[in-house]
């Protein structure tokens, strides 16, 4: 039908020998954007923190490096990842947190902040949740660094008490299963 409609109007049928498909540009192929080229080579996420920051040229940029910092002092065991397009997010012994700038704002998210004492009372957003508790820093605020460490730490000795809790009631778990 196509083909008679093609011929009444002067146009050549398009036969399956007359559709040639052009070959997709790489880019396209990977399934990345039609302007984007293709990754040399893939940042770490460390990588990526780093050029998040330096990326943040107001007062933003330099609270994102000191929660950095304060995390990558508080243990050790400290790692970071970048996830959800754009978010930098540490863990140690699970999820301790995740930092993003806003208009105005940097929030600092707390992954079991909802199980952590407050003492020096940081938390100031998301109090209303039963797991997540956040910090919102403001231009004019100042760090009291000593109480993010001890806040930072709370958090990850809250992980580690857990994993180990849930390891012993595995352990709990086979020494009774036999017991009948």
């Amino acid at each position: 039908m196509r083909a008679k409609n093609a011929e009444k109007e002067g146009r050549k049928p398009a036969g399956p020998e007359k559709e040639k498909l052009l070959p997709l540009r790489p880019a396209l192929a990977k399934g990345i954007g039609a302007n984007a080229e293709a990754p040399k080579t893939r940042l770490t996420p460390s990588e990526q923190i780093d050029r998040h920051i330096a990326s943040i040229p107001d007062w933003r940029g330099k609270v994102l490096a000191a929660i950095r910092r304060i995390m990558q002092e508080a243990d050790p065991g400290v790692t970071e990842d970048w996830k959800w397009m754009g978010t930098p997010v540490w863990y140690c012994d699970g999820m301790v947190c995740s930092a993003n700038p806003h208009r105005g704002k940097v929030k600092w998210t707390f992954a079991k902040g909802a199980h952590l004492a407050d003492d020096d009372h940081l938390f100031n957003a998301g109090l209303e949740g039963n797991l997540w508790r956040a910090i919102d820093f403001f231009e004019t605020d100042r760090l009291d660094e000593a109480a993010l460490r001890r806040l930072v730490k709370a958090a990850i000795a809250y992980n580690r008490s857990q994993r180990k809790s849930k390891g012993d009631k595995k352990v709990f778990a086979a020494k009774t299963k036999n017991i009948r």
